[in-house]
């Protein structure tokens, strides 16, 4: 059985939901349709003429790309040009692209924590916050018979956490009263007649991104053909999710063995690297892509050196003045994506007993060459 290209959505969306996004950003379905059945899909960090004809080889009929295929509004769409060339190729071979793009960068799992972990990066924070997971109240009223078994459901879905503690929940007993009509199916008692029923009234806290998952675990394991329960909207703040990620070397090393590891760790033939090569760098921010305008971001979370793509010049300075030191792996550093979202889009899948490959795209898609 393969996936249809709706289910393979929701699941790249559990790992990156468009939420996450950066406002305004080109995320989601851009070419073609996924209401089909899908047997491969490739993953690609650009969408390319070469990786168009990688996926038509392939047989896949879905790429899942970081970057948008389409990203400036298009005047019109002219197959004498080369967006239109590329978008009419696409249509020809009937192959669909979805974009996770800084929803993919902001993820818990996602781009930027595979880059501090190719670092090796230690106790990592968020560079910038994007997202806040807003935090709910959910309350439900169980018969004492069902309550460990709801409660099971409801952590295992994600609900009950406080910081670094689970399976948090408040527990009181009580007596619900309810009348089963006409056309009901009660689970006790019977039609016409007014029933009471020792129940616990179980209250957790659910973060906004697993919210739909918890109710639903929660509908499916209580016993009740109507489940009472609320859903309270909490004025506090739960996890927060963003861009770049900051965290500390296992040891100080130098600036110069530091860029080694950078070139090592994105298989990049050469870095650009500012500041003194002989100093000691033991906190590293980095940041997927092009993370010019961070170097404030970087400085003030007290880095030793921000890693990022497309530094320019006068940014340099900037950094050079301010004391922080910069590698840049350049843009395409963010390969890093191809065989990690493959990896983890196809265990979801063959978790769930799907028959769909997903393969990383071998095409190199880096523009720049040195000469």
């Amino acid at each position: 059985m393969f996936a249809r290209g709706e289910t393979i959505i929701q699941l790249m969306e559990r790992l990156a939901p468009k939420y996450y996004a950066v406002e305004g950003d080109k995320i989601g379905l851009q070419v073609g349709s996924v209401a089909r059945e899908v047997r491969r899909v490739l993953v690609a960090l650009d969408v390319t003429p070469a990786v168009v004809e990688e996926a038509g080889e392939l047989g896949a009929e879905l790429i899942i790309a970081h970057h948008a295929v389409i990203y400036r509004p298009l005047a019109h769409l002219r197959t004498d040009t080369p967006a239109g060339a590329l978008a009419a190729n696409l249509l020809r071979k009937d192959i669909a692209v979805y974009i996770s793009h800084t929803n993919l960068d902001t993820a818990e799992g996602g781009m930027n924590d595979w880059m501090a972990e190719a670092l090796g990066l230690n106790g990592r924070d968020v560079l910038e916050e994007v997202h806040t997971d807003k935090l709910f109240k959910l309350v439900v009223f169980v018969p004492e018979s069902h309550q460990d078994k709801v409660r099971a459901a409801l952590f295992a879905a994600g609900a009950g956490w406080i910081g670094n503690y689970s399976h948090c929940s408040f527990n009181t007993e009580g007596t619900g009263t309810f009348l089963p009509r006409e056309g009901s199916q009660p689970f006790i008692g019977q039609q016409g007649k007014l029933e009471s029923a020792a129940e616990i009234r179980i209250e957790t806290v659910v973060p906004q991104s697993v919210r739909k998952a918890v109710i639903s675990a929660m509908l499916k394991a209580h016993p009740y053909e109507e489940v009472a329960y609320d859903l309270y909207s909490m004025d506090l703040k739960g996890r927060s999710f963003g861009l770049g990620r900051v965290g500390l070397l296992p040891t100080p090393e130098t600036l110069d063995e530091f860029a080694e590891r950078v070139k090592r760790a994105f298989d990049v033939p050469f870095v650009r690297v500012v500041g003194d090569g002989s100093r000691q760098i033991r906190k590293v921010a980095v940041l997927g892509g092009s993370g010019a305008r961070y170097i404030r971001h970087a400085s003030f979370a007290g880095a030793d050196v921000l890693v990022t793509g497309d530094i320019d010049y006068h940014t340099a300075h900037d950094a050079e003045v301010a004391g922080l030191a910069l590698v840049d792996p350049g843009h395409n550093a963010e390969k890093i994506m191809k065989p990690k979202t493959a990896e983890w889009l196809q265990e979801q899948l063959k978790g769930k007993g799907y028959a769909t490959e997903v393969f990383a795209s071998k095409v190199n898609t880096e523009p720049f060459k040195l000469r």
